[in-house]
C-alpha cells in the first residue's frame, strides 16, 4: 500500500563492538567458575576447536579469505554431479550394470561411476551404444592394466569427447602407491587423453585412506604425497609430458564421513594445499583452479546395526561434500554392507543429491561456507597441520618409501577410535548409543561374517562383529546345536568389550579383567552348546588353527566350500575337535573377575 510506512535500517550503532576477549569473559561469567577450556572441541585429527568464533578469528588467519569460486559452473555457481557407484562383480560382462546405469541416468543422476572387478570382460561396445556418453559424466574403476582398459574406452567411443575420470585401484593387497609405480600404464593413460579436456585419467584416491579410519589431516596429507610421486615418476622430457600436463590429468577421490564442518573443511583445505602444491611444480595458479574432487560418502561410518541410520549418515556427507565444493558426489545405499544391490535402496541414495539440489538449493551460492568464522579457521588449521604432516613424509622419502610407517601411522589412529567407540568416548547411533536391542536382523549372520564381500575396515566393524557372534551363540545355546564355533572379533578388541561392559556398571563394582592380552593380539569367542569363552591368539596361531578346521573332511560340505574361498572370520565343527584345536594351538581364555562370558554378552546386549 501506498501509505505504508517505509522500514526504518536496522543500525546498531549506539552499541559498541565487542572483543573476543570481552566475549570469553561473558563465557567465564556465565560458567560460574567452571573452566572454558571445558568447552573445546578435541578432534582425533589433533586440532582444538573453540566453542564460539569472533571475527577477529579471520583477522588471525592473515589475508582476507576469499571464496573459493570455481571455473565452469555452467548450471549454477555451486553445481555438481549426482554419480551413483555401479559394482561390476567378477565374472559379468557389464550389461546388466549399463541397463541400470540407463536407468538412473532418467531417474536424477547427472553421472555414472562404474566400479569394475574384471575390467577385460566388461562389454564397452555395448556402453557406447546403450548410454549417452555426450551428455553425461562417466567414471571407470579398474583393478589392473588402466591403460588397455582406457585403449577399448576410446575405440568404442570414437569420436565422443567424453567427461569423467580412470581411476586404477588395484584392490585388496595392495596399497595406492601401487599405481603411481605404474609409470608406463599412467604415462600411456595421459597420453591416449589429451584431446579429451574434461577427462581424468590420473586419480589420487584419498579415500583409501579416510575408508580405513585416517583423520581428515592423514588423508589430505597423504593424498598429496601420493600426487608428489605422479609428478616424481611421469614428468618426462623425453615423453613430453611436464608438470601442467600431469595436474592437467590429475582427479581427487575422497570419502567424506558425519563430522559435518570437518569434512566440509577438508574439501576446502584441499583445493587450497592442491595451489600451493603446483606453485612447488611451477604449475600455473589457473590450472590449480580447475582441479576435480569426486567425493563418496564414506565406508569407514557404514553400520551393519540399525542400518536406517546410515540414510541419516550419507545425507549429511553428501551435504559436507556438496558445501565443500566437491564436483561430484556418489552417496552409498544405506543397505550395501549385507544386501544385494536393490532398486529401493539405490533410489533412496540416489535422491539424496537431488534433494540437496532441487529442494535445499546448495548448488546457488559458490562456496557458501566462505567467511564463517569457524568454517575458515578449520579449513586454515586442517590446511596448516596436513602440510606439516606432508612436508614430514616427504622429508623422510616420500609415501613410496615411508608407506609401511604410513599405515602403521592410520593403524594407530584406528586403534584409538575403537577405544573411544568402546568407552562411549565415541557414539554411533544404534550400535554402541541408542541401541534397537529389539531389532530383528534382515540378514543371516553367520553367512554375512563369512562372505568375503563383508567390509571389516570400518569403525563399527568390532561391535557389529561381538553382537552378531552373540546372537548366533544363544542360538546356538537355545537350540542345542551340536558344533562349535570360533568367530574372529578383531585385533585388541576384548579390551574392547571390557571397557564396554564396565562401563555399564556402578563405579565401585566395576570388576577386573583376569589379564590383559599382548597389543597386537586376536581376540576371539568361542561358542559352544553351553556356554562362550573369550580367548586371544598371536595371528600366526590362528592362522595355523583356521586351515587346520577349513582342511578337516568331517566338516559339511557346504560349509568346507564357504570357508576355502572366504576370510575365516567364522570357523565351525565338532565341538571335541574343536576344544582340542584351541588348546593345541594355545589359544589363551580370558574373564572378568565374578561374570561368565555369557553374563557379560548378555548384559552387553541389553538381555
Amino acid at each position: 500500500m501506498s501509505d505504508s510506512p517505509r522500514p526504518a535500517p536496522v543500525t546498531f550503532s549506539e552499541f559498541e563492538p565487542l572483543t573476543t576477549d570481552a566475549w570469553q569473559e561473558r563465557i567465564r561469567r556465565d560458567l560460574k567458575g567452571a573452566d572454558p577450556t571445558g568447552l573445546q572441541w578435541h578432534t582425533p585429527a589433533g586440532l582444538t576447536l573453540e566453542p564460539f568464533y569472533h571475527r577477529e578469528a579471520l583477522t588471525a588467519l592473515g589475508d582476507a579469505p576469499t571464496p573459493q569460486v570455481r571455473p565452469g559452473r555452467r548450471v549454477a555457481p555451486n553445481s555438481w554431479r549426482n554419480m551413483p557407484t555401479l559394482l561390476v562383480l567378477a565374472e559379468q560382462d557389464g550389461r546388466a550394470a549399463v541397463d541400470h546405469a540407463a536407468r538412473t541416468l532418467q531417474t536424477g543422476a547427472d553421472g555414472i561411476h562404474f566400479d569394475i572387478t574384471e575390467p577385460e570382460r566388461f562389454d564397452l561396445g555395448y556402453l557406447a551404444a546403450t548410454l549417452p556418453l555426450s551428455n553425461g559424466v562417466f567414471g571407470f574403476t579398474v583393478c589392473r592394466h588402466p591403460e588397455e582398459f582406457l585403449q577399448r574406452l576410446l575405440e568404442a567411443t570414437a569420436g565422443v569427447q567424453l567427461r569423467g575420470f580412470l581411476r586404477y585401484s588395484p584392490g585388496q593387497g595392495t596399497s595406492p602407491d601401487d599405481y603411481a609405480m605404474q609409470t608406463h600404464a599412467m604415462l600411456r593413460c595421459l597420453q591416449l587423453t589429451r584431446h579429451l579436456p574434461e577427462f581424468f585419467p590420473l586419480s589420487i584416491n584419498g579415500s583409501f585412506f579416510g575408508n580405513r579410519g585416517a583423520t581428515a589431516v592423514q588423508e589430505l596429507a597423504y593424498a598429496l604425497s601420493i600426487a608428489a610421486s605422479f609428478f616424481d615418476n611421469l614428468v618426462s622430457a623425453d615423453q613430453d609430458v611436464d608438470a601442467t600436463a600431469v595436474a592437467s590429468a590429475l582427479h581427487f577421490h575422497v570419502s567424506v564421513g558425519p563430522s559435518y564442518f570437518t569434512e566440509m573443511a577438508k574439501i576446502r583445505a584441499l583445493r587450497r594445499l592442491w595451489g600451493t602444491m603446483l606453485h612447488a611444480f611451477g604449475v600455473r595458479p589457473e590450472v590449480a583452479a580447475t582441479l576435480r574432487i569426486h567425493a563418496t560418502t564414506s565406508s569407514w561410518t557404514q553400520t551393519t546395526l540399525d542400518p536406517h541410520t546410515n540414510m541419516l549418515r550419507v545425507t549429511t556427507e553428501a551435504m559436507s561434500a556438496v558445501l565443500g565444493g566437491a564436483d561430484s558426489v556418489s552417496v552409498t545405499p544405506y543397505d550395501s554392507l549385507y544386501a544385494e544391490p536393490n532398486e529401493f535402496s539405490a533410489r533412496i541414495a540416489r535422491n539424496v543429491p537431488v534433494i540437496l539440489r532441487e529442494e535445499a538449493h546448495l548448488d546457488l551460492v559458490a562456496d557458501p561456507a566462505a567467511g564463517s568464522y569457524f568454517i575458515e579457521t578449520l579449513t586454515d588449521q586442517l590446511a596448516q597441520e596436513a602440510w606439516a604432516l606432508f612436508q614430514e613424509t616427504e622429508a623422510a622419502g616420500g609415501f613410496l618409501i615411508t608407506r609401511g610407517k604410513v599405515m602403521e601411522s592410520i593403524r594407530l589412529k584406528t586403534m584409538d577410535q575403537f577405544r573411544r567407540i568402546a568407552t562411549g568416548e565415541e557414539v554411533i547411533v544404534g550400535t554402541n548409543r541408542f541401541q534397537n536391542l529389539k531389532e530383528q536382523f534382515t540378514f543371516d549372520p553367520k553367512h554375512l561374517l563369512r562372505s568375503r564381500q563383508f567390509d571389516t575396515a570400518r569403525a563399527a566393524y568390532p561391535s557389529e562383529v561381538l553382537r552378531l557372534a552373540t546372537a548366533m551363540h544363544f542360538i546356538r545355546k537355545e537350540q542345542k546345536k551340536k558344533k562349535a564355533a570360533v568367530v574372529l572379533l578383531g585385533t585388541d578388541t576384548i579390551q574392547q568389550i571390557y571397557d564396554s561392559f564396565v562401563r555399564l556398571l556402578p563405579a565401585d563394582q566395576r570388576p577386573a579383567m583376569t589379564e590383559v592380552p599382548p597389543r597386537g593380539a586376536l581376540s576371539l569367542l568361542f561358542s559352544s552348546p553351553e556356554e562362550a569363552t573369550l580367548m586371544s591368539a598371536h595371528p600366526e596361531q590362528f592362522q595355523q588353527f583356521a586351515d587346520f578346521i577349513r582342511n578337516r573332511p568331517q566338516d559339511s560340505e557346504e560349509d568346507g566350500a564357504q570357508l576355502q574361498h572366504e576370510a575365516p572370520v567364522l570357523l565351525a565343527c565338532d565341538l571335541p575337535t574343536m576344544q582340542d584345536a584351541v588348546k593345541y594351538f594355545g589359544f589363551k581364555e580370558f574373564t572378568v573377575s565374578g561374570y561368565s562370558t555369557d553374563d557379560v554378552l548378555a548384559r552387553l546386549q541389553g538381555r
